[in-house]
């Protein structure tokens, strides 16, 4: 069996650290860090991991997409709108104090005032407390939704936010209480944090989960971008996990004695959106579906995922209520061509193109190509790459025509992609809030809101595949490929159980070889 290694390394990394690691320690490498310490700042995959990491929620998935209390020790449906939690008793948040069911209540109002969740939450209408324990959470009609929506109820703590300067605001990309201080309730509590250089976990003496196996103690994370050094740091053991693995280096990790490979089928679709506010040309579906048809999804998965993803077609994936097997990748260069001349603009146009550099698996290299794809139906791209931590302030301002995001349906269900990426935008609901096309169709909102309040899955599939079937026909965005999952880890970090298809590690439940 391969051992964890308790011997602490003195190499230091170009990033200017130097790791060390001790029994029960552990050092991650991601792509990037947390934006902020506010869980309702932003709806994105670092900031659920950390929630993870810190809070809890009432309810979690499990690695076979199961679902299991946290938070809340049981549930029952009292009637068609109403479900009933029990909480856990003695749980503690960081500062000490004990999480009642007010503090559920506080964070269900807070998440109805994020810009980011309240779309999430558009159904319910309301989380009241029955006493100190009990919480009812209650939707306007019968929902099908409501335990994938639970899990993203992280309780906070009220006395802790509202005590502060600022009261507890929500402040996107803004300087506030919540995004510099945290009391949760999670494994771990952050000890110390330099953005985008580091930040320090410590285990939590009083947490509630005793029958937790996990054993690490302490957790660095330090933001590594380039792939190529975030993969050397591991092979060297200097860091003992990272993600994502590049394609590129999946058989060098999994060729090496003294690491591990840990991979899943993805479900995160990866997107290009055409903005029709700023460009004329995109309000036409056949310019749009004339881009659809000039980009090369399979030869992308091919040369530059290695073959390390699904070529999409749609935003839902196979195994999701709205897949639709009938809607196939639709590369074809001559009718990209005719389209284009049909509507008028054969001779093409010029947009600009942003995307991250550091938040997707070859995130640049894949605009890259998809730049140099358009420039075969004379569309002249001019594309800047950002980092992750400059790119989503802009693309909150819509601030190029064509926009790249990723989406994950952490509800596991396909109406979130719509809700978040498609839909017609609704400040009060949240609805569009991820949807830099500004595309609005009426006809596959209402498909939505029907899926929404149908609790048949038969009924609700045809729903919502008549829903993807919509956006294929009006290429509502340019769907490129999911995204498949990988974690490289040091041997003895035991990390295949604590990883999901969510792809939130469970850090709170590793248990890393300790001789």
């Amino acid at each position: 069996m391969k051992k964890f290694t308790t011997i602490a390394s003195a190499l230091a990394l170009s990033v200017g650290m130097t790791f060390g690691a001790a029994a029960q320690d552990l050092r991650i490498a991601y792509d990037a860090d947390p934006v902020s310490l506010d869980p309702h700042e932003q709806l994105s995959g670092g900031t659920l991991q950390l929630s993870h990491m810190t809070f809890d929620p009432l309810v979690r998935w499990t690695q076979d997409l199961q679902f299991e209390g946290r938070l809340a020790e049981s549930w029952e449906q009292v009637d068609d709108v109403t479900t009933r939690f029990t909480l856990r008793q003695g749980v503690k948040f960081h500062s000490g104090n004990e999480m009642t069911a007010d503090d559920v209540v506080y964070t269900f109002e807070r998440l109805k005032e994020s810009d980011d969740f309240r779309g999430i939450f558009a159904p319910f209408v309301s989380l009241t407390a029955v006493d100190d324990y009990t919480v009812e959470l209650v939707t306007a009609e019968p929902y099908p939704l409501v335990l994938h929506t639970a899990t993203y109820i992280f309780p906070m703590e009220r006395a802790f936010y509202e005590g502060s300067e600022d009261g507890g605001e929500i402040v996107k990309h803004g300087d506030s209480f919540a995004s510099r201080n945290i009391s949760g309730t999670g494994p771990y509590v952050v000890t110390e944090r330099e953005q985008g250089v580091s930040m320090t976990f410590e285990r939590f003496a009083d947490y509630w989960d005793t029958e937790s196996e996990g054993n690490v103690q302490n957790i660095t994370l330090t933001p590594i971008a380039e792939d190529p050094t975030r993969v050397a740091a591991l092979l060297a053991g200097d860091v003992d996990f990272i993600a994502p693995v590049p394609p590129t280096d999946l058989q060098r990790i999994e060729d090496d004695p003294e690491t591990d490979l840990i991979t899943m089928s993805g479900t995160r679709i990866i997107t290009f959106q055409l903005n029709q506010d700023r460009v004329e040309a995109f309000q036409d579906a056949r310019v749009r579906r004339a881009i659809d048809f000039a980009v090369n999804n399979e030869g992308i998965v091919a040369r530059i995922m290695r073959g390390f993803g699904t070529v999409g077609a749609q935003a839902s994936p196979a195994g999701y209520l709205g897949h639709d097997p009938e809607l196939t990748p639709r590369f074809d260069l001559d009718e990209a061509n005719r389209l284009m001349a049909e509507a008028g603009y054969a001779d093409g146009f010029t947009v600009s193109m942003m995307a991250p550099n550091n938040r997707y698996v070859n995130d640049a290299r894949i605009a890259e190509a998809v730049a140099s794809m358009l420039s075969q139906i004379n569309i002249t791209v001019d594309l800047q790459t950002l980092p992750k931590a400059q790119y989503w302030p802009e693309f909150d301002e819509r601030s190029a025509d064509m926009m790249m995001i990723g989406w994950h349906a952490d509800t596991e269900d396909s109406a979130n992609f719509h809700q978040f990426l498609t839909a017609c935008a609704d400040e009060e609901t949240g609805n569009g809030q991820y949807n830099s096309g500004n595309y609005c169709n009426e006809e596959a909102d209402a498909l939505m809101a029907q899926a929404n309040a149908e609790t048949d899955p038969e009924v609700r599939a045809d729903l919502l595949q008549q829903l993807e079937g919509i956006l294929y026909e009006d290429a509502a965005f340019i769907p490129l490929h999911w995204q498949d999952l990988a974690w490289g880890a040091r041997a003895g970090v035991n990390a295949a159980p604590i990883v999901n298809a969510l792809n939130f590690p469970y850090f709170g439940d590793l248990v890393v070889d300790t001789e």
